[in-house]
């Protein structure tokens, strides 16, 4: 992405959350003030970069599962963020030729850049919408198009939720999302959480926080029964909700970088502060509607 050609009504000198986790993945399509603000998250949370690596493994994952053991063949991404080197719809058309995935975001440069990768337009479709508004995205002439919800859809809320203030209730939002969906439908979530972070590294956590607040998504981090609850009504899959890196860690990604057991980090490894234990603060899980 040229630093001297941002595409029109794009304000590139506020950091922005979906090029500081693309900054995160060591991709391009991020700027100066993304790069900043990414890197002051990095010099007191080192691990990030290694935590949005295993979190994109996570996701290809998951959708790999979902394509091949459960069957899924529409997949409703929320909040989906920039184009990357492996996407959901990549992994689910190779599962299966007549999966449909259908990608939300409410920023407008990360769906012009969506459209512009997107290389199967009869199966994929791309919304600028706020997730936080289910009949929006619902109601959506593309969403309306591509997936019949009289048949199980994956529901995508991969590391978004923690974006979504409290008061906006997340938890009525998942569940809007969940009723309009047949039997079957899965959920598929990541959750940045307090549980380690706020205990073993308080201060360091809370400027993080601060560098987030200066951006138009601050975080809002979540204990394990609250990330839990956004599945009332589904049943969790084995394992459950669960540490990221404990999520089906045996099974190797989709794209052949084996990033979540983290035996060959990235350049950054995860913090070592105690209370850690190697973990990254992100709880993982998949819900079936039954």
């Amino acid at each position: 992405m040229g630093e001297d050609s941002p595409p029109s009504g794009v304000d590139v000198t506020v950091p922005n959350v979906a090029r500081m986790y693309d900054y995160y993945l060591g991709e391009k399509d991020n700027y100066a003030a993304d790069r900043e603000a990414a890197e002051k998250v990095i010099a007191v949370l080192p691990g990030s970069p290694v935590a949005a690596r295993a979190n994109r493994a996570f996701l290809m994952r998951a959708v790999r599962y979902l394509a091949t053991e459960a069957g899924i063949t529409q997949f409703l991404d929320l909040g989906a963020g920039l184009p990357t080197r492996s996407n959901v719809h990549q992994v689910a058309l190779a599962a299966n030729s007549d999966a449909r995935v259908v990608y939300v975001d409410w920023d407008s440069m990360v769906c012009a850049h969506s459209r512009a990768l997107i290389r199967d337009p009869g199966n994929v479709g791309v919304i600028e919408a706020d997730l936080r508004r289910p009949d929006t995205v619902l109601r959506h002439e593309t969403t309306r198009e591509l997936l019949d919800f009289s048949r199980p859809v994956a529901v995508i809320l991969v590391s978004i939720l923690h974006f979504v203030d409290g008061a906006d209730d997340p938890w009525a939002i998942v569940a809007e999302y969940r009723d309009a969906t047949a039997a079957g439908s899965h959920l598929v979530v990541s959750h940045l959480t307090g549980d380690l972070v706020e205990k073993a590294r308080p201060e360091q956590t809370e400027r993080a926080r601060e560098i987030y607040r200066r951006t138009a998504s601050p975080v809002h981090l979540r204990t394990h029964q609250e990330i839990e609850d956004l599945f009332k009504g589904d049943d969790l899959v084995d394992p459950g909700l669960v540490w990221l890196t404990d999520r089906r860690p045996d099974e190797p990604d989709p794209d052949g970088s084996d990033v979540v057991r983290l035996t060959a980090p990235p350049e950054r490894t995860v913090e070592e502060a105690p209370g850690y234990g190697g973990r990254i603060p992100v709880y993982a899980g998949v819900g079936r509607k039954p």
